[in-house]
């Protein structure tokens, strides 16, 4: 998908980019290019529509920002590398199954992951992406959250934690599961730059979306 485009729009607040997520698919047309926004936030917690907010446990000092993707409650802080994907998944000749789209997103952190040595694997019926394997097994060092559209158009998408305060993450269940370690890169042992896992990131979804 070479008319893909990707912008980086360093760090933001989450609801300036929620806004123009929103104002960008409001806006666009079936020959609207798709793009990847690369984005890390200063710390928020956010809802999907459906979240129980019995999940925020102790949110301190960070706001809670409701927001119209599916899932429960996650967060969101400097060190994680968030993908933001507005694609058109009625594109002519590129339709995508939105459960399909959803696993190509997957598959891109893994790959990405992997890049790094780092193995991670899908969990049924729990999106996201999990700690495949060691002392960490089972943690989750990736969210995936999506708003699609009647007319096909998604809008939201993944963050990848890298080097992160991890913290945060125990002051709430993290998507509505109770005991669920949050973990990043860096704990594993992996400490690249968050641009350069941004990009990867990137790179990676647009290698899926081409097949």
């Amino acid at each position: 998908m070479s008319d893909m485009l990707i912008r980086q729009r360093g760090t933001e607040e989450y609801e300036i980019t929620f806004a123009a997520m929103r104002a960008f698919t409001h806006a666009r047309d079936a020959d609207t290019p798709d793009e990847l926004w690369l984005v890390e936030h200063p710390p928020v917690f956010t809802l999907g529509l459906g979240a129980d907010r019995a999940h925020l446990l102790d949110v301190r000092h960070i706001p809670v920002v409701q927001t119209d993707r599916g899932g429960e409650v996650t967060y969101h802080g400097p060190g994680q590398a968030i993908m933001y994907v507005l694609v058109n998944l009625r594109r002519k000749g590129r339709e995508r199954l939105p459960k399909a789209f959803v696993t190509l997103i997957e598959q891109a952190v893994i790959d990405t992951l992997g890049a790094y040595n780092l193995e991670g694997e899908r969990k049924p019926g729990a999106p996201g992406i999990y700690v495949a394997h060691g002392e960490h097994q089972g943690a989750k060092i990736a969210a995936l959250g999506l708003k699609i559209r009647t007319n096909g158009c998604t809008y939201h998408g993944v963050s990848l934690n890298v080097a992160m305060n991890l913290e945060p993450f125990s002051w709430i269940n993290p998507c509505g599961y109770p005991g669920l370690e949050a973990i990043d890169m860096k704990t594993l042992g992996i400490a690249p730059p968050l641009r350069d896992v941004q990009l990867a990131l990137a790179t990676e979804l647009q290698k899926q979306l081409s097949t």
